[in-house]
């Protein structure tokens, strides 16, 4: 099928610096579709016009109920950096569309700061939590954000400071490209601006103070990064779990006997645009891994309340599968290894007989790898000190052929 769906970049200087094909599809278009800022831009004629709904998935059946007509939709900026081309792509092939994007946002701030724009981490808080920004808080740093509204600025200010990054540098571009464009910096524990134009977007220049903690991206934070009540995956165990399990970009994973979700939020944080389901029966313990993801910048773990293997009925298929607990429950790990996909990791870490015994017998079915691993931590002990074991653990991993 030809193109019938074309989607349109404005900046804020409106339809006067459009290309002369972006403007003949606005010009010809049947049905036009936007915001109302957008849509009175376009002088009144006969095409159909249809604004955005709430819920935005309303208005996506109104476009596609449309196909085979000239339809245009108004966008801001690029449309497929955190705009409407991307929620359109998942609905539409691409064959049937045309995208014709404005400078956005991102590339207009590197422009004015001076930033490499390889160099910089974008990601946007419009309609997402703002626990989001923990996640990409280093020194060094330089973060570009597309705002919610008019409050987003004072609001990342304000965690900047809470979490130790107060002498932070901070940019707010107001309605960039435009007659509007404005510009505000300061440091974020200086900042007392309380709010700004709703079309703004944020940059961050990221400086720690003296002792802030940091929180690197690499698996293997220290245990004390979470809330727990010693149901964890200790820190060398915990990276060395997660180094089998292999986070990848996109990938989902089952962490199954969850406890205080350590293996789940740092998978998030490895995995870009991947997914997690933390399964625990323990409710006082879902609320410790809803705490920690927020906390720690992936809000957007999966809390599934419940006994495995009951409670991963209905779950999206996985890419690995970590076992923390109850590897012995019955046709628990079945279940597991039915719902890999071939290439698939599975796995599992036990201190019991019962749970080596668990392993032995996959081990048997899938082939893979068992290791001991014995950790030591050198603790106080009275005026001294001396070197405390762990609790030694056996951990499979296997591939799934």
């Amino acid at each position: 099928m030809k193109p019938w769906l074309s989607v349109i970049g404005i900046g804020e200087d409106g339809l006067e610096r459009l290309s002369p094909a972006a403007r003949a599809l606005i010009d010809a278009a049947e049905v036009l579709v936007g915001g109302e800022r957008h849509l009175a831009m376009v002088p009144l004629g006969g095409a159909e016009r249809l604004g955005w709904r709430t819920p935005l998935a309303d208005t996506i059946a109104e476009i596609t109920a449309r196909r085979g007509k000239r339809v245009a939709v108004l966008a801001t900026g690029d449309p497929m950096s955190y705009g409407i081309g991307v929620t359109l792509a998942r609905h539409l092939p691409m064959d049937e569309m045309t995208v014709l994007p404005a400078p956005g946002a991102f590339s207009l701030a590197c422009a004015r700061l001076g930033w490499p724009r390889a160099a910089v981490t974008a990601l946007t808080l419009h309609g997402r939590p703002p626990e989001l920004l923990h996640l990409h808080l280093a020194p060094g740093a330089r973060l570009l954000i597309l705002s919610d509204d008019g409050a987003t600025p004072a609001a990342v200010a304000r965690r900047l400071a809470e979490r130790g990054y107060g002498p932070s540098r901070i940019s707010v571009f107001e309605h960039m490209g435009g007659a509007a464009e404005r510009r505000i910096d300061a440091n974020a524990e200086d900042w007392d601006e309380p709010r700004c134009a709703d079309l703004n977007t944020i940059a961050v220049e990221c400086r720690a103070g003296p002792r802030t903690p940091l929180t690197p991206l690499v698996p293997g934070l220290p245990d004390d990064a979470f809330t727990h009540d010693g149901q964890i995956t200790k820190r060398e165990l915990r990276a060395l779990t997660l180094a089998k399990l292999a986070p990848h970009a996109g990938a989902r994973l089952w962490d199954v006997g969850a406890g205080c979700g350590s293996i789940a939020v740092e998978w998030l944080r490895a995995a870009p645009w991947g997914a997690a389901d933390a399964v625990e029966r323990d409710p006082a313990r879902c609320d410790l891994i809803a705490r920690n993801a927020a906390e720690l910048g992936v809000p957007e773990v999966n809390v599934v309340r419940g006994t495995a293997p009951k409670a991963l009925a209905g779950l999206a298929a996985p890419d690995a599968i970590f076992i923390g607990g109850g590897i012995a429950t019955d046709g628990l790990a079945a279940t597991c290894v039915d719902a890999l996909s071939p290439g698939g990791r599975l796995v599992a870490n036990v201190v019991t007989e019962s749970g080596e015994a668990a392993i032995a017998e996959l081990r048997h079915r899938l082939g893979g790898e068992l290791t001991r691993v014995a950790v030591s931590r050198l603790t106080p002990l009275g005026p001294h000190q001396a070197w405390q074991p762990l609790m030694p653990v056996t951990q499979f991993a296997a591939v799934k052929e």
